[in-house]
């Protein structure tokens, strides 16, 4: 039967540093090159993305002293979609003198990730978030306070202390903010260059080194060239290729797998997590779905009709009637358990048919209890915002009446492989944020995306890239360079291919049905069979685009049609290697869920013998080919994950 794929080469981690897992991240900070100051005004490096790790890195790289260009397809940095973030985000302050530590931290961001994450990324991901905390608090975010005026904290799933700080239903927006101004210091004082409403559509490799990109200007339509001495992706996740996610709309891949094409590994791709709170979708006409932050399962409970098919209003049913299913199955954890379990939960009621709402997709997210013990003013004050926006959406008063939810499609923690620099399989190419696979396995963590990120841009990246620097600058390269000049006409071509195809199905119907596909087949449980299926149906898929679809308007000026097809094109390979890995990695572990691998009670079934590994895919133009990088644990052991 066929694999779809080709064995190679394993592959590891040359960066990483021995010795006790606490004292690593110093060593490798000491042991790294460095650029001194007249140096680093020599050096030019590229960012694409200004999210929360891409906007924190070029104002660092700037303040650093680097020649730095930022790149964005949005119309203004701060529109990028770490603004949509709500919850909040993680640190090992113990405020609360609850017993949290780094060491805490570490442990259940590895178990979190149900053992598929290295142990090197993620204790460094918990040290550092200490400092995140007080950077932020110094550029004047401005995280909730208790009535003395300390910051205050509260609980996130699959954590059993409050280690998340946050700043109302609105952390992302915050962050941002802290990260914009900084970035905005650095425009003002000439060492950072924005691009706004622009996107990277090919990197440019010369003599194996990442020397630039090919970007098009969103407004004008007018092709250019960039270079630069090292070039750092941070475009975030992919979680649109299942069309209906809770990302924005203009969230892509093409970045990341425009890399990938290039020989960056592409790691974990089926690594994707489903959200367990977001309002169901509600019709056809939909074109993305909106997130419920986690934060709310402090003080919501989750409950379904214990009778199947009763459809009578949730205030008629009495709470003898009510299964809160989350507390019932996972006493230890109640309705904060991690996302993967929650959202897997949510389905197995949903399909004995005791869901909620239109189509029984939904179950009850309920705040009766806590109005009354804390009353009406104090859950406002914690999650106004949340429920006047659910209200807006709704129509449907949370206050009154119980939140409808139902999981989607919200974060990816597959991305391009990277060492423990944060670099990729091409030197030069840095990854940080969601675009890369590095720190959370399986499974993400609640408010562990913002700590990444910001790990990842003010503290990670600052330190590494000088070992790669500290080489040059790398010989000048310009337009007519030969590797120079392919890239640019691979991106001119396929704007000419694309334009000329002039079929009659829009780009967003294929996206749609793209959506559709993936979501049946590779979403919260796939089977072999169902993986083989939808390898076919997205390459026939793949193949009526080409033939049918319609790209309106020219390759000059403004036209979104043309973004979007690029984008979907990269959607449907990306689509075909996640259902690739999805059918190789026959094991259950975290946000992938194999019908075939689970316990007598429906939990996932990891196959800690045969799949503890990152799986880091090579791209061939045909079949791809697998490197394993094997996870090796000391300090966390692998174990039967359990919230019970």
């Amino acid at each position: 039967m066929d694999t779809y794929y080709t064995d190679g080469d394993p592959i590891a981690d040359g960066k990483a540093p021995q010795g006790p897992i606490e004292d690593r991240w110093e060593r490798r900070r000491f042991e790294a090159k460095l650029v001194n100051p007249a140096n680093k005004r020599k050096l030019t490096v590229i960012v694409v993305g200004t999210g929360l790790a891409g906007g924190s890195a070029a104002a660092t790289l700037g303040e650093l002293g680097y020649q730095v260009k930022s790149y964005c397809f949005q119309d203004s940095p701060r529109r990028a979609h770490s603004i949509a973030a709500q919850g909040g985000i993680n640190a090992a302050k113990n405020y609360r003198n609850d017993g949290d530590s780094v060491h805490r931290l570490f442990y259940d961001t590895v178990k979190g990730g149900d053992f598929r994450s290295r142990e090197s990324n993620v204790h460094r991901l918990a040290q550092i978030s200490t400092e995140i905390i007080d950077q932020c608090v110094a550029q004047g975010v401005p995280f909730a306070r208790e009535y003395g005026g300390l910051l205050d904290t509260r609980s996130f799933g699959g954590a059993q202390v409050s280690r998340t700080f946050y700043a109302r239903g609105q952390t992302g927006q915050q962050l941002l903010l802290g990260a914009y101004q900084a970035l905005e210091r650095q425009i003002a004082a000439g060492t950072v260059q924005m691009n706004s409403r622009h996107e990277m559509l090919e990197l440019i490799v010369v003599d194996g080194k990442a020397r630039g990109i090919v970007v098009r200007d969103l407004v004008t339509g007018e092709v250019t060239t960039e270079f630069a001495d090292a070039v750092v992706l941070a475009s975030g996740g992919y979680g649109n290729v299942f069309f209906l996610s809770t990302n924005a709309k203009g969230c892509n891949v093409t970045a990341a797998w425009r890399a990938h094409r290039h020989g960056a590994l592409f790691a974990n791709p089926c690594y994707t997590q489903i959200h367990p709170t977001c309002i169901p979708v509600s019709g056809d006409h939909q074109s993305k779905l909106t997130l419920m932050s986690e934060s709310l399962r402090n003080d919501g409970r989750v409950w379904v009709p214990k009778r199947a098919g009763d459809d009578r209003a949730p205030g008629a049913i009495g709470e003898d009637e009510r299964d809160y299913y989350l507390e019932r199955i996972y006493p230890a954890f109640g309705n904060l358990v991690p996302r993967d379990i929650a959202s897997r939960a949510a389905k197995n009621v949903c399909d004995e048919g005791r869901g909620v709402g239109p189509g029984g997709l939904g179950v009850y997210l309920d705040f009766a209890a806590a109005i009354g013990r804390l009353g009406r003013d104090a859950v406002e004050a914690k999650y106004g915002n949340l429920f006047e926006m659910y209200e807006r959406i709704t129509g449907e008063d949370p206050y009154t009446v119980p939140m409808r939810i139902y999981p989607a499609v919200h974060y990816t923690m597959g991305g391009l492989w990277v060492d423990y620099d944060l670099q990729s399989t091409i030197p030069g190419l840095f990854v940080i944020g969601e675009a890369n696979f590095s720190d959370h396995g399986a499974n993400r963590l609640g408010a562990s995306a913002l700590m990444q990120g910001l790990a990842d841009g003010y503290f990670v990246l600052p330190n590494t890239i000088g070992d790669y620097l500290a080489a040059g600058p790398f010989p000048k390269i310009d337009a007519d360079t030969p590797e120079v000049a392919a890239a640019r006409r691979i991106v001119e071509d396929r704007i000419t291919r694309l334009l000329a195809v002039n079929g009659d199905r829009t780009v967003d119907s294929f996206h749609r049905e793209l959506g559709r596909i993936m979501w049946e087949y590779c979403g919260m449980e796939r089977t072999d069979e169902g993986l083989r299926k939808a390898i076919g149906m997205i390459r026939d898929l793949k193949a009526e685009f080409w033939q049918r679809v319609r790209v309106p308007g020219g390759e000059e000026g403004f036209n979104q049609s043309l973004e979007r097809a690029g984008r979907v094109l990269d959607f449907f390979e990306l689509g075909e290697l996640m259902c690739i890995d999805a059918l190789h990695r026959t094991e259950s572990c975290g946000g992938h869920f194999r019908a075939e691998s689970q316990t007598d009670e429906g939990e996932a079934q990891r196959d800690d013998e045969n799949f503890s590994y990152v799986a880091a895919w090579e791209y061939t133009g045909g079949d791809p080919i697998l490197h394993k990088e094997d996870l090796v644990f000391d300090y966390v052991h692998p174990s039967q994950r359990s919230y019970k």
